[in-house]
């Protein structure tokens, strides 16, 4: 891997001392984390300080309607949490150290469903999903909290093509690895629904398929905790790592 040095003329009390800065020559890849409904990014933070160990800057943040901005539950839309993470690509993908090629994106039930139509929009090389749900496309501009809840249920049983759903079109044009992370136990994104998914990402450079035995949809347990981070980390290790090791071949991480 290239290292660069930089000479800097540093002010100090109107004086001038010479100092270098020393940098990896290559951009790092970027990690994007997309907390489900009614959720936030506490969760993600364990897994982005791991993660960020294997040499990625991760970035997690909250969607309008959670945490501060809870006030907006009732009202924010599938729309307005699609453009919080436009905003939020936007701004990891402009950071100075992220390469703007390499970024993931980590989404879970919800932030799986937005992180699918964020494909559509911006560049993805890696996406990660954990118990994407689901939504028709109408009522786009309806409150999200508002959605019928049996209507919903219903939905995700069926068996939906690319043709059917706007997510599952932007799943069909996706390129990148996908991997696709389901809970044995999930009272609200069944199976069907992540068929639904793995069919349509029949364009993906590769995709993983995995599932979390006894666990629930959030995750409740101390165990199907650990058992997603292990997967989560196990797969991004291979994906970003291998990506450094076809682009710089005496690439080491730091833990080699």
């Amino acid at each position: 891997m290239t290292i660069e040095s930089e000479n800097i003329d540093l002010q100090v009390q109107g004086e001038s001392i010479a100092c270098t800065l020393v940098s990896p020559g290559s951009r790092m890849p970027g990690i994007l984390f997309v907390h489900g409904w009614g959720g936030s990014q506490q969760r993600d933070l364990a897994r982005a300080r791991q993660i960020t160990g294997l040499g990625c800057v991760c970035m997690t943040f909250d969607l309008r309607g959670h945490e501060k901005t809870a006030s907006q539950r009732l009202t924010v839309t599938r729309e307005q949490n699609l453009d919080d993470l436009l905003a939020a690509y936007d701004l990891l993908a402009n950071h100075p150290s992220v390469d703007p090629a390499a970024i993931a994106v980590i989404g879970s039930s919800y932030g799986g469903y937005l992180a699918t139509l964020l494909t559509a929009r911006r560049a993805v090389k890696w996406l990660a999903l954990r118990v994407p749900a689901l939504y028709w496309d109408d009522e786009w501009n309806m409150p999200k909290q508002s959605l019928d809840r049996q209507r919903l249920n219903d939905y995700r049983q069926r068996a939906l093509s690319p043709s059917d759903n706007r997510a599952l079109a932007a799943c069909a044009e996706f390129s990148g690895d996908v991997l696709l992370v389901e809970s044995e136990q999930d009272d609200y994104v069944p199976h069907s629904t992540l068929m639904s998914y793995r069919s349509a990402f029949g364009s993906a450079h590769s995709l993983t398929h995995r599932i979390v035995d006894g666990a629930d949809h959030a995750l409740s347990s101390e165990q199907s905790q650990k058992a997603y981070s292990a997967m989560l980390t196990a797969w991004i290790s291979e994906m970003v790592i291998g990506a450094r090791l076809d682009r710089y071949p005496h690439y080491a991480p730091w833990y080699a």
